[in-house]
């Protein structure tokens, strides 16, 4: 079964049980993901899918971030909510230790030596991280770290 087929499915399972908040942001996923399909004008393959839905995440931990440093803790708490359900659609995210490894790991393979380098070296970080889910602000972060 695609992920698109999942997340429908998942969608009308919400509408039976009643599940308002699980039903908008699915069908806020749904929308996002027909929008990218009509764009591309094929259908989506499951890398696909879960590059939009990343980018979903993404734009709710901005979104919560500034909620919060705004001082409104419900819109940002609803941001997070909205998180945990699109998060169950993508694969397990890169642990801490994992992302420094990987940071590690592409320093030795490109032999970087300095912030020159760092594009270099989050490219080849990246790579290794392919199959999780990955913040790229917590990999520029230890890369960060690690270089300077």
């Amino acid at each position: 079964m695609s992920l698109m087929t999942k997340i429908v499915d998942d969608m009308k399972t919400a509408m039976k049980q009643k599940d308002a908040a699980r039903l908008s942001t699915l069908r806020m996923a749904k929308a996002t993901l027909m929008n990218k399909k009509i764009e591309t004008g094929e259908d989506l393959s499951d890398d696909e899918v879960m590059k939009v839905l990343n980018t979903l995440v993404k734009q709710r931990r901005d979104s919560a971030e500034q909620y919060t440093s705004a001082g409104r803790a419900e819109l940002a708490q609803k941001e997070i909510e909205e998180i945990a359900v699109i998060e169950a659609y993508l694969p397990v995210s890169a642990t801490e230790e994992e992302i420094e490894n990987a940071v590690a790991g592409a320093v030795k393979e490109t032999g970087a030596s300095s912030m020159k380098d760092m594009g270099a070296v989050m490219k080849n970080a990246l790579a290794s991280l392919s199959g999780k889910t990955v913040d790229g602000k917590a990999v520029s972060e230890a890369v960060r770290r690690k270089l300077s």
